[in-house]
């Protein structure tokens, strides 16, 4: 018995080593680019991108893809495959905006970049199949972010035509990589020339392009305009920089109250235009925040209006979750900007104050054009929250 007691200590002993070593391997990471600090403490884990490092990465990447006269969209996630920060650059449509998460996923599931995948299929198309079925996305444009051997999360760029060796998705998320995280990034691997289809078709390509650009009469400022515009056939779209402007001042509210948020900004096709997520919040949360972002689009109203419609009458709750697959908390908010609806808004993980927060954003974005949730008098505050 004293020996297996003995021998339990040693167990112990050594994996406490081993948990004390992995913990100081963690702390190598430096702390500007991972979550730290009581936020860390509360996911559990010293090792995952923050938000600042994110904006920075995906930042910089648009900077580069504006000086080369393009436009792309990226996706950070961190190390769990969670979204910490996605942006769309105007004029972008639904397969630039899902390629550059299905490029971040690719790099995360595979440890590496997704080039790696696409290579391996221009070597042997047969590949592809097998690389689909097991999650693959066999395309460039996806790397893993490593500091110091730690991967702390990963990025994708979609969106834009390569011209290798000066542009690519790859090329932009790579030196910004390199700009925020340093000369440490690993070197990008060869492009391969691409396959040639042995047996091409010469069906004819229809042209189909509108004659003139969509028009809107709201503020440029706060749509997608121009060329962007022409892209997408819209111009009613919320712009990135709107965008940006909401989630932003949600999230210095939320800090101002000593809390954090999550946050998704959708268009009217309920694609992504930009989403952030401040250090210390979880997946529900973010779960949350979409489902109310999409609640939002789908009804065309707050999601605290359905959530107090249901309060006084529960017995829609079942028509309402199973037919219409709608999410009643609050903290959903559609934007209509002088009466024009350009898009939906949702914010989790801020207790009592999601719904406050989307409202500051949103004033914040286009002050008294936009139309807000108006309580009842009877109530002091925000009774949605």
């Amino acid at each position: 018995m004293k020996l297996r007691v003995v021998g339990l200590g040693l167990v112990l002993a050594a994996t406490g080593a081993l948990a004390l070593g992995g913990m100081a391997f963690a702390q190598n990471v430096p702390e500007q680019f991972v979550v730290s600090g009581k936020a860390a403490e509360h996911i559990q884990d010293f090792t995952t991108i923050n938000l600042a490092t994110a904006q920075r990465i995906a930042e910089t990447c648009e900077k580069a893809a504006t000086d080369q006269g393009v436009q792309i969209s990226i996706m950070v996630l961190d190390n769990d495959g969670n979204h910490v920060y996605m942006d769309r650059m105007d004029g972008q449509g639904y397969l630039n905006i899902i390629t550059a998460d299905m490029k971040a996923r690719t790099a995360l599931l595979n440890r590496g970049p997704s080039k790696d995948l696409m290579n391996r299929v221009i070597k042997d198309p047969t590949s592809e199949l097998e690389v689909m079925e097991i999650g693959f996305f066999a395309n460039s444009g996806g790397l893993p972010i490593v500091v110091n051997k730690q991967m702390i999360g990963v990025v994708g760029v979609g969106g834009s035509a390569p011209h290798v060796p000066v542009w690519s998705d790859e090329i932009c998320a790579h030196k910004a990589l390199e700009a925020v995280i340093g000369p440490s990034v690993a070197p990008l691997a060869a492009d391969l020339p691409p396959a040639t289809n042995p047996n091409p078709g010469n069906a004819p390509v229809p042209r189909f392009a509108a004659a003139a650009p969509p028009k809107s009469a709201l503020p440029a400022e706060y749509v997608v305009g121009g060329k962007g515009a022409s892209n997408v056939f819209d111009g009613n779209q919320i712009s990135l920089a709107a965008a940006k402007k909401i989630s932003g001042a949600c999230r210095d509210y939320a800090a101002s109250k000593g809390s954090a948020v999550s946050t998704y900004i959708l268009d009217n096709a309920g694609e992504f235009v930009h989403m952030e997520r401040m250090d210390g919040q979880t997946t529900v949360n973010l779960r949350a925040a979409l489902l109310k972002a999409q609640t939002a689009l789908k009804t065309r109203q707050p999601t605290s209006i359905v959530g107090a419609q249901l309060k006084n009458n529960p017995a829609g709750n079942p028509r309402m979750f199973v037919y219409f697959d709608l999410f009643e908390v609050a903290g959903g908010i559609p934007i209509v900007v002088d009466g024009q609806m350009i898009g939906a808004a949702g914010a989790g993980g801020f207790p009592g104050g999601t719904e406050t927060c989307l409202i500051e954003g949103l004033k914040a974005a286009f002050g008294d054009h936009v139309t807000v949730p108006v309580y009842p008098a009877a109530t002091s505050g925000n009774p949605a929250d």
